[in-house]
């Protein structure tokens, strides 16, 4: 028996950096459980950094509370990926979160935010003395006016996050771009340090509409939710959270005897 038997995987927002298909694969393996969303049975809820892209701040944050009341365990995307195996580990660390919060100045809901969106080396305690450093960056770029969504955002856009405790950090607003935080030196690329292929271009296609599709249902936009869930269906058939939307949609949306046949 596996660390992971029986844990049951939810997801809120596609991952960005690995295919939810080649994950469900590993977990599976390890005697776990992976599924699009979110249902009773779920005991771990992973927040792919594709929800930035998709909603706002507040969205977040209500979804982050919703989940938390419910006492279930929230990964980043790439603590998701460490805990099977499939990204290799920062190094060690020994600085505990309040450490981190007390010398940082860091609001503390700020950081568990940005540590859920991956923007420090480690996603959760014990931190790393980079984690602090990035910290005090966050924490001058918070009080300059960005909001943790900004700075999230554009660091996934920037490179590595280890790479950012030696560059300069700006607030976008001093280049016409509230929305953004600017680096000295430029922009480039995130690449990952995955240990495994990243698959087909269908994996983002599925991934994109299913989240496309929990946002519109999300927004009580029941008949689009039903139309995109039974694309996500056409790609994969085996999806029982997709049909299992889908008919819930359905019948929000008035037709009941289609939904029976879900």
């Amino acid at each position: 028996m596996t660390a992971l038997a029986g844990t049951v995987f939810g997801t809120i927002g596609a991952l960005a950096a690995f295919p939810l298909r080649l994950a469900a694969r590993e977990v599976e393996r390890q005697q776990g459980q992976l599924r699009r969303g979110v249902n009773r049975r779920t005991t771990h809820v992973v927040f792919g950094r594709t929800l930035l892209a998709k909603a706002g701040d507040a969205e977040i944050e209500r979804r982050v509370a919703a989940e938390r009341a419910t006492g279930r365990k929230l990964i980043s995307e790439n603590g998701f990926l460490r805990l099977l195996g499939l990204m290799k580990p920062p190094e060690a660390s020994a600085m505990s979160l309040q450490s981190l919060l007390d010398q940082s100045r860091l609001a503390a809901s700020d950081l568990d935010l940005l540590s859920l969106f991956d923007a420090f080396e480690h996603d959760c305690e014990p931190y790393s003395f980079r984690d602090l450093i990035l910290a005090r960056k966050y924490a001058g770029l918070v009080a300059g006016g960005a909001s943790w969504g900004a700075i999230a955002r554009s660091v996934h856009r920037s490179g590595p996050v280890a790479s950012l405790t030696a560059k300069s950090l700006n607030v976008g607003s001093q280049r016409g771009r509230a929305d953004a935080i600017y680096l000295d030196g430029g922009q480039s690329e995130l690449d990952g340090q995955l240990l495994f292929d990243l698959g087909s271009p269908d994996d983002d296609t599925l991934e994109e509409l299913f989240a496309d599709a929990e946002a519109a249902e999300e927004a009580e936009r029941h008949e689009q939710a039903a139309a995109l869930y039974q694309r996500c269906l056409a790609i994969d058939p085996t999806d029982a959270i997709a049909a299992f939307n889908r008919a819930n949609c359905l019948r929000a949306s008035g037709h009941a005897a289609e939904a029976a046949h879900d």
